[in-house]
């Protein structure tokens, strides 16, 4: 398939630019993979599509609020650094800004001065690697003093809490952005699903910008992911195949669930207690094994994101939901509504 077969038209206004409040009052479009149903619904009537002894598997990784803004050693121009991926210790792969402009040997200082840093190299593609150096704190206590979450380019607006960048149920620091399809829940809706008699299981993956990262190939199967870190713990796996073995469903809450227990389904024929790195690229005509139901947000226009949706639901299909979402005036994005695909 080509990039340009996942291309749709959409308004500038639809791209949401502040999350919903409360969190659970977004829009929620329920797509029937049986039927072909579609239904307009709002995210807290999510319980009502969901039956005891369904597995409601969570993506617990936190965002760091990894964009520092700082200035050059001694020359004090600006600088701006996004950390990526922590290669070792206190060395961290990142963007740079400006690039061009911070090379190995740079120094940088952020806040009070108590963070400070230098540029190792230059990677191939162009980000850097850098090696910060801070006081008694640590680097993530220095992040939460300094730092901002790393907001994507089409959201404008800036946050007045950094919290709703968050989901509710963010434990495991090391994001580059959210999982954004959790960040609909409350404590109350998650409640009130497990008074159904709904488990709820959570998995770790640290998403990483390449996930957003455009698909410049125009054969979709040329494209290769960007790397990122999972984690499926003993108890998550066993829920899991419990459900599978019973026949009850596994409902994955965004693309980095799906992704997480794709990858190791993949490479085991099971969900077992695992962590390591996975690119697994979900795309129509990759056939999904582990999850029965999907909860996600509404992706850009020839993102692998959209890809995946078309993937587990059928790609006349996924095109036909998003031109009725755009139809209904759904908000789009990190911070706009929902869809369940069930």
């Amino acid at each position: 398939m080509l990039k340009k077969d996942f291309w749709y038209d959409l308004p500038k206004e639809l791209i949401a630019q502040e999350p919903a409040d409360p969190r659970d009052s977004a829009r929620l479009m329920v797509l029937s993979r049986q039927n072909d149903s579609i239904e307009h619904k709002i995210f807290r009537d999510l319980p009502d599509y969901l039956e005891p002894g369904d597995v409601l598997v969570l993506n617990n990784s936190k965002v760091l609020p990894a964009r520092l803004i700082g200035a050059k050693v001694p020359t004090g121009a600006v600088c701006e650094v996004l950390l990526l991926r922590q290669v070792h210790g206190d060395t961290w792969e990142c963007l740079a800004r400006p690039g061009r402009r911070m090379q190995a040997g740079t120094r940088l200082s952020f806040g009070d001065g108590s963070l400070t840093a230098a540029v190792d190299e230059t990677l191939p593609e162009g980000n850097k690697l850098v090696t910060f150096t801070y006081d008694t704190q640590t680097l993530y206590e220095k992040l939460d003093a300094f730092g901002k979450m790393p907001l994507p380019p089409y959201i404008t607006k800036q946050l007045e809490d950094q919290s709703q960048y968050q989901t509710v149920y963010a434990k495991e620091l090391g994001s580059a952005a959210a999982p954004t399809a959790g960040l609909h829940f409350t404590p109350e809706l998650l409640e009130k699903i497990r008074a159904k008699g709904v488990q709820i299981a959570e998995v770790t993956l640290h998403v990483g910008l390449g996930t957003f990262r455009p698909v410049s190939e125009e054969s979709i199967e040329d494209h290769h992911m960007h790397s990122e870190w999972y984690c499926v713990d003993e108890k998550t796996a066993a829920t899991v195949n419990a459900a599978r073995a019973a026949g009850r469903r596994v409902v994955a809450v965004g693309t980095t669930s799906c992704r997480t227990l794709e990858a190791v389904w993949a490479k085991y024929g099971r969900i077992v207690p695992c962590s390591g790195n996975t690119d697994i690229f979900l795309y129509p005509g990759v056939e999904l094994h582990a999850i029965d139901a999907l909860v996600t947000n509404f992706h850009l226009p020839e993102s692998t994101l959209i890809m995946l949706i078309a993937a587990f639901y059928g790609y006349d299909k996924t095109m036909a939901a998003y031109r009725e979402a755009v139809a209904q005036r759904y908000r789009f994005f990190s911070f706009g509504d929902a869809m369940l695909i069930r």
